[in-house]
């Protein structure tokens, strides 16, 4: 059902925790099956620095969550905006499609986070609309 690389960032995730002093924070979630994913981002110059996630969710929430921020660190955040739910599983060699809606929790969480980065630093980023969420992004997942 799983292919190997969802399997393997479910069971050995990469990036998990929380960057502290943040430059831009992402919050968002599924209401019908729970997910929730929090995406952590140090910027320097421009260009992502470190990324980090807390996700609360099944193991394609995790695994999509993990390979999302393996993608973007060292990414220009002009390039990170550009990574989409397609890509993430395609890094992941697939997902069922029940579970798709992991990957586009991943992307989004990716952009809320560059949206928050863009208000707090004053930064344009060709392509970035403010996210919708009904998640509060100040608010860990619970764990």
């Amino acid at each position: 059902m799983y292919s190997e690389k969802v399997m393997d960032h479910f069971t050995n995730p990469r990036n998990v925790g929380e960057i502290s002093g943040a430059d831009g924070i992402g919050t968002v979630g599924n209401m019908k099956c729970g997910d929730i994913m929090k995406i952590y981002l140090k910027i320097d110059d421009g260009v992502v620095s470190d990324a980090k996630f807390k996700t609360f969710g099944c193991g394609a929430a995790v695994a999509t969550s993990s390979m999302a921020t393996e993608m973007v660190k060292g990414m220009p955040v002009d390039d990170a905006v550009k990574i989409t739910n397609k890509a993430v599983m395609e890094a992941l060699d697939g997902l069922p499609p029940i579970k798709v809606h992991c990957s586009c929790l991943a992307e989004e969480a990716v952009r809320a986070a560059l949206w928050d980065y863009s208000q707090r630093s004053h930064v344009t980023i060709d392509g970035l609309r403010e996210p919708v969420n009904d998640i509060d992004e100040h608010q860990p997942p619970e764990e």
